[in-house]
C-alpha cells in the first residue's frame, strides 16, 4: 500500500500541461488535455464542473461511438493512445514506444472482457467524482480499444462513458507500457486522497467482497499518510464499473468502513449497521425504478391518445396510432423524429429500429423485447430512453421469437451508409425508412408450416327484417402462396354458415370493422376463433379509412395496379358473388391492411378467385365439423384423432392442403365422386405405381409458396437497394427460383412418366388438367431452357456467392418464366390431385379392419301408379369408426346400418337409439357421419359393403357443453343447433341428434325431444339418427311406420363366482341389436365411475319411489305401441275429409283419400 501511495503522490505532483503542450524529448510522459467547455450536459456524459482534471492519451480504433440523436459526422475524441508522440529515453518511455505502464496493464483489463461489455447496462457506469476543493475541472474522455461502445455505431453529439469490466488503478501507474496510459487525476495539491475502492488493486470480486466482509466496522482515518488540505471522498463516481445489482450488494457488505475517528476501528453497533443497509437498499431501488420509468409523459397510460386525440375509453379510439404534442416533436431530434413518426402510426407494431450493426426497440417496445426475450432494458438510444437491441446477424431468430408469440414486427432500415449520409453534409442525418412489417398471418419466408396460413377481412351486411337472415362478405389471403379469395354468404341467427366458414379458413388473424359487427356475430367470432390448435387473431379496424365504400376500393386497384398478375380480372371474381358489394368492402379493408404492412406487391402480382363456403358440395356448418372433429379434436385442438390425421398420408405440403380444401367441400355429384373412386381403385391395384409416385413426390419442396414468392417478386427490386438487407432477400429469391426450377422439373418427369401408363394416365385426366408437355411447344422443353441458365448462373443456389449482375440476369428469368404462370400453376394443381388421391389408397390399402368402395346411387324422383319412387338410401353393412379406438388399441365392433329404401323395399329412415350410458351411442352416430364424408370425398369407407343416395347436408347435436366466455349455456347450445336443423334440413340431409333435452328439467326436456323428433320424422322425413334416454320416446314411436326402434345391447357378468345376483358387472358389447333398451343402467355406470356403493343404493331407493310417483304421467305412452302419432293423424284427415262440404272440389278431396291410401299401403308392408 505504500508503493501505491506513494506512486499516487508522485503522479498528482506533476503540474498540469495545457492543453495544447506537446511532450518534450527527454521529459516525462506529460499527458494530452482536451478540456471540454462549459456545456450543459447530462450527468451520463461525465462532463461537469467542480471535478479534477482527467488526461488520457489519445489512442487509434476502428470501433465509431455513435448516438442515434446525431449525424455520424462529428469526430470522436480519442480515449487512449496506442503510441506517444515523443518517445523519450530517460523520463518513463523505452526508445521502441512501450507505455511505462504496460507492465501492469493487465491490471486494467481483463483480456476477455471486450466479450462480456455488449450485455452491460449503459445506466450502471457511474461518472461523478465530487472533490472537496470545489475547483473548475475539466474531463477528457476519448476512445480506447477497451472502452464500451455497445458494439454500435451510433449518432451522438457527446461520447458516453465506456463501460469496462474492470476498473483502472489510478494508483499503479509508474510502469512501463506499450499501448497508452490509464486515466490520470490532477489536483491543485499535493496532498492525496484516502484510499477508496476506486484506488484499490485491482482484484477477483469474490475475494474483494470478501476482505470487505471481514473489515466490517474498520474505519480509515484522514491524517495518517494524508494533509487536511484536500480530501477526496468516496463517492459512487470514485467505486469500480459494476453492475447496479453487484454494487448494491457490496455496498452493503462495506456499510461499517467510516472515517469517523483517528482511532476508532470498529462500529461495534449492528443495529446501526442493519438500520443503514434498510435504507440503502430502498434508496437504490427506488433510484432504479426512476431510472427505468420513461421519460415520455404522452405515453403514459393515463395520457396516452391516439392521432386523433381520443382516449381508450373512446369507442373509436385506434389503438394502432399515438398522438404526440406538436411542441415535444419539434423539439426532438432528427433520429428521434425519425422513430417517433413510424412508431405513432404503427403502436401495435414491435418496431426495430437500425442503428449501426444493431436494431433496437426502445420504451413500450423495450418492455416487451424485456418480457418476451429477457433483453436487459437500458437508458440509451433515441433520446436516451429505454432501450433493448440486438445484433443484426441475431435479428431473424429474435423476430421468429416474436412472431411465434403473435406479435407483429416492423423493421426500420438505414437507406445509405454512414459515409454516403457524411457525403451530403456534416448536419446530415442516415436516411431511414419502414420497410417491412412482418406478422403471424402474413409470412411468405421462414417456419410457417404445412397448412397454409390465412388473413381473413370480414364485413357484416344488414339483416333482412322478413327472414331474419345476414349477409357477410368476405376476403382472405395467403400470402405465402399469393393467393386471394372473395365471396359472401347467407346467414340466420345462428351463424352456422359463418361458423363452416371459419372452419374452413382457419384464419390466423380476422380484421372486421370496429363497431360493424352485431352481437350475434362477435359471439360466433369469439367461439371459433378458439377452435383448433391454434387461436385466430381478432383485430379491429376503423371505419372508414380502412373499410371504404364499394366504388372507392374500384378506384383505389385501377389507381394502384392490383391483382395485375391474376389471370382472372380481380372485377371478374366478382361476377358470381352474390352480395357484391359487400364483399368488395371486405376486399377493400384486406388490402387496405396489406398495404399498411408494406405488402403493395403481393396485391399487384397476387392471384384472386372466388370462394364458395357450399359450393355444390356436401354442406357441413362449423358446429357440425367441430362435434365430428374434423381437423381438430376436442381435447387439446390437436390433430389427432381427427378424420384429417386419418387421411393424411399426403407426401408434399401441396397436397396437404389440397387434402384439407377437399375435406371441407365433399362432392355431392355421383359422376365426380366415382371418378375420384375410379382413380382410387386403380392405384390400390397397382402398388408398384403408387410406391413409384411415392420417390418422386419425395423429392417435391413446396411448389405452390415458391411459385408464390417467385410471382410477389416481379417488377419489384427496391429492397434489393438497401445496405446488407438487400443481399440478403436476394439470395432468398435465388433460393427460391432455384428451388421452384428443379422441383417443376421433378414434378414433369413424374407426369411424363405417368402417360406412359394409358389405364392409370388415363383416369387422372378426368380429375384434372394439364398444358401440353412434351413436343416443340411443351413445358419440358420450355423448363430445360431455365435449369441450363440455373446451372451457369447460380450453380449452388441454395447458397449462392452474390455478384454484381445477379440482380439483374434473375429479374430477367423471373420475368420470362413467368409468363406461363397459368401453365405452372396446372401442373402443381396435378402433382397436388395425385398425392391426395395416392393418399386415399394408402389409407384404404393399409386398414386393419375391412374397407369397401361406397356405391352412390341417384335418387329417382318419378312417380306414378305403376312406378315406385325411391328416396333417400343409407345401408351399410359391417360399420366401425376409423380411428375411435386411436393409440388404446383393440379391435371395434362392426354393425350393420339401414336408413331408406333399398332393393328389398321400404325401410324406415329415421333410428330411434336407446341404450346404456357409455355404450357406444355416440361412436355409433359419428361413425355414420364419417362414413358418409368419406364417401362423397371419393374415398373407400370403413365398412364391408356401403350404399347411399348423396348426402346434401349433415347436421349434429352432439354432446354436453357450454360456453361461458360467450354467455352461452349447455340447453342454449343444445337448442341453437336444433333450431339450426329444424330450419335447414332438407329429405337428403343426414341429422344426428344425441340426447337433446337433457340440459333442462326432465319435463321440459322430454316435451322438446319428442316435438323435435315428431318434426323431422313426420315433416321433414330425412335420414335420422336420434339418441336418447326418454323411454317413453320409444313407447310414443314404437309402430311409426317411418321409425326403427335399436339399442346399444349390453349384459351382466357377476364380479367372482360367489357372487348374488345384485353384486354383478354391467359389460358392453357395443353391438347394435333390435328393439328398445328397458333402461340406461345409470346406477351401474355411477359405480364404475368410483361413486361410493351407499351413495348409490340411496340412489336406487329414490329411482323406484320417483318411478312410482311419476309413472302415471307416461302410462298414456304405453298405448301408443299400438296406435302412433301418425295413425292419430290419418284419423283426423279422414275426419277432415267426411266434414267437407258437399259442393267441394271432387278431385281435392280423391287427391287426399288417395295419398292416405298409399301411406296406409307402404305401413303394412313393413307391418
Amino acid at each position: 500500500m505504500k508503493r501505491q501511495q506513494s506512486i499516487l503522490s508522485f503522479l498528482q505532483k506533476r503540474p498540469p500541461v495545457p492543453e495544447n503542450e506537446q511532450p518534450v524529448t527527454g521529459g516525462a510522459p506529460i499527458s494530452y488535455t482536451a478540456a471540454v467547455s462549459n456545456e450543459k450536459l447530462t450527468p451520463r456524459t461525465l462532463f461537469a464542473s467542480n471535478r479534477s482534471s482527467i488526461h488520457s492519451f489519445a489512442v487509434e480504433t476502428s470501433d465509431e461511438i455513435r448516438g442515434t440523436d446525431t449525424p455520424p459526422e462529428k469526430e470522436q475524441r480519442p480515449f487512449f493512445p496506442l503510441k506517444s508522440d515523443a518517445a523519450g529515453e530517460d523520463d518513463g518511455t523505452n526508445r521502441s514506444g512501450q507505455s511505462m505502464f504496460s507492465s501492469i496493464k493487465h491490471k486494467f483489463m481483463k483480456p476477455n472482457s471486450a466479450e462480456k461489455l455488449r450485455d452491460r447496462n449503459l445506466s450502471d457506469v457511474s461518472t461523478v467524482r465530487n472533490l472537496s476543493d470545489g475547483s473548475n475541472d475539466s474531463v477528457n474522455l476519448t476512445s480506447n480499444k477497451y472502452s464500451y461502445s455497445n458494439g454500435r455505431d451510433k449518432e451522438s453529439s457527446f461520447p458516453v462513458f465506456p463501460k469496462m469490466e474492470t476498473v483502472i488503478d489510478v494508483e499503479e501507474t509508474v510502469c512501463k507500457g506499450n499501448k497508452g496510459y490509464p486515466i490520470v487525476i490532477e489536483s491543485e495539491g499535493d496532498i492525496t486522497g484516502p484510499e477508496t475502492p476506486g484506488t484499490q488493486p485491482l482484484v477477483s470480486r469474490l475475494k474483494r467482497v470478501q476482505e470487505d466482509s471481514c473489515n466490517l466496522g474498520s474505519s480509515t482515518t484522514a491524517t495518517a499518510n494524508f494533509s487536511t488540505g484536500n480530501i477526496k471522498r468516496e463517492t459512487p463516481g470514485t467505486q469500480p464499473l459494476v453492475p447496479r445489482v453487484k454494487r448494491v450488494q457490496e455496498d452493503s457488505c462495506n456499510l461499517g468502513s467510516t472515517a469517523t475517528d483517528t482511532t476508532n476501528f470498529f462500529m461495534g453497533n449492528s443495529k446501526r449497521v442493519k438500520f443503514s443497509h434498510d435504507i440503502l437498499a430502498e434508496n437504490k431501488k427506488d433510484d432504479v425504478a426512476s431510472e427505468m420509468a420513461s421519460k415520455f409523459e404522452w405515453l403514459h397510460p393515463s395520457k396516452i391518445k391516439d392521432a386523433n386525440g381520443r382516449r381508450p375509453d373512446n369507442p373509436l379510439y385506434d389503438k394502432r396510432t399515438l398522438y404526440i404534442p406538436p411542441d415535444v416533436f419539434k423539439k426532438m431530434s432528427a433520429s428521434q423524429k425519425q422513430y417517433w413518426s413510424v412508431k405513432s402510426q404503427y403502436m401495435d407494431v414491435l418496431i426495430f429500429f437500425k442503428v449501426g450493426k444493431f436494431y433496437e426497440l426502445y420504451e413500450l417496445d423495450a418492455e416487451i423485447g424485456h418480457k418476451e426475450l429477457d433483453w436487459k432494458i437500458t437508458m440509451s438510444g433515441v433520446g436516451k430512453c429505454r432501450q433493448v437491441g440486438i445484433t443484426e446477424h441475431a435479428i431473424d431468430d429474435a423476430i421468429e421469437k416474436l412472431l411465434a408469440r403473435m406479435y407483429k414486427v416492423g423493421r426500420v432500415e438505414q437507406l445509405e451508409t454512414a459515409d454516403q449520409a457524411k457525403s451530403r453534409g456534416n448536419s446530415s442525418v442516415i436516411q431511414r425508412k419502414l420497410v417491412q412489417v412482418l406478422t403471424p398471418s402474413t409470412l411468405i419466408h421462414g417456419n410457417i408450416g404445412p397448412q397454409a396460413v390465412h388473413l381473413l377481412s370480414l364485413k357484416e351486411g344488414t339483416s333482412d327484417p322478413a327472414d331474419g337472415t345476414t349477409a357477410f362478405g368476405f376476403a382472405f389471403v395467403d400470402c405465402a402462396s399469393l393467393q386471394f379469395w372473395i365471396g359472401s354468404v347467407t346467414d340466420d341467427a345462428s351463424c352456422a354458415a359463418l361458423g363452416a366458414l371459419l372452419m374452413q379458413v382457419s384464419p390466423a388473424e380476422v380484421i372486421y370493422e370496429s363497431q360493424g359487427l352485431s352481437k350475434e356475430t362477435q359471439k360466433a367470432l369469439n367461439k371459433y376463433s378458439m377452435m383448433g390448435s391454434a387461436v385466430s387473431q381478432l383485430t379491429p379496424a376503423q371505419p372508414f379509412t380502412d373499410f371504404v365504400d364499394s366504388s372507392e376500393v374500384r378506384n383505389v386497384f385501377q389507381l394502384n395496379g392490383y391483382f395485375k398478375g391474376s389471370s382472372n380480372v380481380w372485377d371478374c371474381a366478382l361476377d358470381e358473388v352474390v352480395h357484391q358489394d359487400i364483399a368488395l368492402y371486405a376486399l377493400g379493408g384486406l388490402t387496405n391492411h396489406l398495404s399498411r404492412l408494406k405488402l403493395d406487391d403481393a396485391l399487384r402480382n397476387g392471384s384472386i378467385h372466388r370462394y364458395e363456403v357450399y359450393r355444390g358440395c356436401l354442406r357441413m356448418d362449423g358446429q357440425t365439423m367441430a362435434n365430428l372433429e374434423i381437423f381438430s379434436n376436442n381435447a387439446d385442438g390437436g390433430t389427432s384423432g381427427t378424420l384429417y390425421k386419418y387421411l393424411d398420408n399426403c407426401v408434399t405440403l401441396s397436397g396437404k392442403g389440397l387434402l384439407r380444401r377437399w375435406i371441407c367441400h365433399p362432392l355431392k355429384d355421383v359422376e365426380d365422386i366415382n371418378r375420384r373412386l375410379n382413380v382410387v381403385e386403380e392405384l390400390m391395384g397397382h402398388v408398384e405405381i403408387t410406391a413409384l409416385i411415392a420417390q418422386y413426390l419425395k423429392k417435391l419442396p413446396h411448389l405452390e409458396r415458391f411459385l408464390g414468392q417467385i410471382k410477389a417478386t416481379l417488377k419489384s427490386s427496391a429492397l434489393l437497394l438497401l445496405p446488407l438487407i438487400g443481399n440478403k432477400i436476394l439470395k432468398q429469391r435465388v433460393k427460391a427460383f432455384g428451388s421452384l426450377v428443379k422441383g417443376l422439373r421433378v414434378g414433369l418427369d413424374l407426369l411424363m412418366l405417368l402417360q406412359k401408363e394409358d389405364s392409370v394416365f388415363s383416369l387422372f385426366s378426368k380429375i384434372f388438367s394439364l398444358p401440353t408437355l412434351s413436343g416443340t411447344d411443351g413445358l419440358d422443353k420450355f423448363l430445360t431452357q431455365f435449369e441450363a441458365a440455373i446451372d451457369s448462373d447460380f450453380p449452388n443456389y441454395q447458397a449462392h456467392e452474390l455478384k454484381d449482375s445477379d440482380a439483374e440476369i434473375l429479374s430477367i428469368l423471373i420475368e420470362l418464366f413467368m409468363e406461363k404462370a397459368n401453365e405452372w400453376s396446372q401442373v402443381i394443381f396435378a402433382l397436388s390431385c395425385i398425392d391426395v388421391l395416392r393418399s386415399f389408397a394408402i389409407t384404404a390399402n393399409f386398414s386393419c379392419m375391412p374397407m369397401s368402395r361406397p356405391v352412390i346411387v341417384s335418387r329417382s324422383n318419378s312417380s306414378g301408379f305403376n312406378q315406385r319412387s325411391t328416396g333417400p338410401t343409407l345401408h351399410m353393412r359391417g360399420l366401425w369408426h376409423p380411428y375411435a379406438l386411436g393409440e388404446s388399441g383393440g379391435t371395434p365392433v362392426p354393425n350393420d346400418l339401414c336408413l331408406g329404401d333399398n332393393e328389398f323395399g321400404y325401410s324406415p329412415r329415421t333410428l330411434l337409439l336407446t341404450g346404456p350410458n357409455m355404450g357406444g351411442k355416440s361412436t355409433l352416430l359419428r361413425a355414420t357421419c364419417l362414413a358418409v364424408i368419406l364417401a362423397q370425398l371419393g374415398c373407400y369407407v370403413p365398412c364391408e359393403t356401403c350404399v347411399l343416395s348423396p348426402v346434401d347436408i349433415i347436421f349434429t347435436r352432439l354432446g354436453a357443453t357450454d360456453r361461458i366466455m360467450t354467455g352461452e349455456s349447455t340447453f342454449l347450445i343444445e337448442c341453437t343447433e336444433t333450431a339450426s336443423v329444424l330450419q335447414n334440413a332438407s329429405q337428403d340431409s343426414l341429422v344426428i341428434l344425441d340426447e337433446l333435452g337433457r340440459g333442462t328439467s326432465t319435463f321440459d326436456g322430454y316435451a322438446i325431444a319428442y316435438a323435435v323428433f315428431r318434426h323431422l320424422v313426420d315433416k321433414v322425413n330425412c335420414r335420422l339418427l336420434f339418441a336418447t334416454h326418454y323411454h317413453p320416446l320409444t313407447k310414443e314411436f314404437a309402430t311409426h311406420p317411418h321409425v326403427t326402434l335399436q339399442h346399444m345391447a349390453c349384459t351382466f357378468k357377476p364380479v367372482s363366482d360367489n357372487s348374488s345376483s345384485t353384486d354383478q358387472r354391467l359389460v358392453f358389447l357395443y353391438r347394435l341389436a333390435a328393439g328398445a333398451c328397458p333402461k340406461s343402467y345409470g346406477m351401474q355406470v355411477a359405480l364404475m365411475a368410483g361413486i361410493p356403493k351407499k351413495v348409490v343404493e340411496a340412489a336406487t331407493k329414490a329411482a323406484e319411489v320417483m318411478k312410482t310417483k311419476i309413472g302415471v304421467s307416461f302410462r298414456s305412452s304405453e298405448r301408443r305401441a299400438e296406435f302412433s302419432t301418425l295413425h292419430e293423424d290419418w284419423l283426423k284427415t279422414i275426419l277432415t275429409v267426411s266434414k267437407a262440404d258437399e259442393d267441394g272440389e271432387d278431385d281435392d278431396v280423391f287427391d287426399t283419400l288417395f295419398c292416405l291410401w298409399h301411406e296406409l299401403k307402404c305401413s303394412n308392408q313393413k307391418l
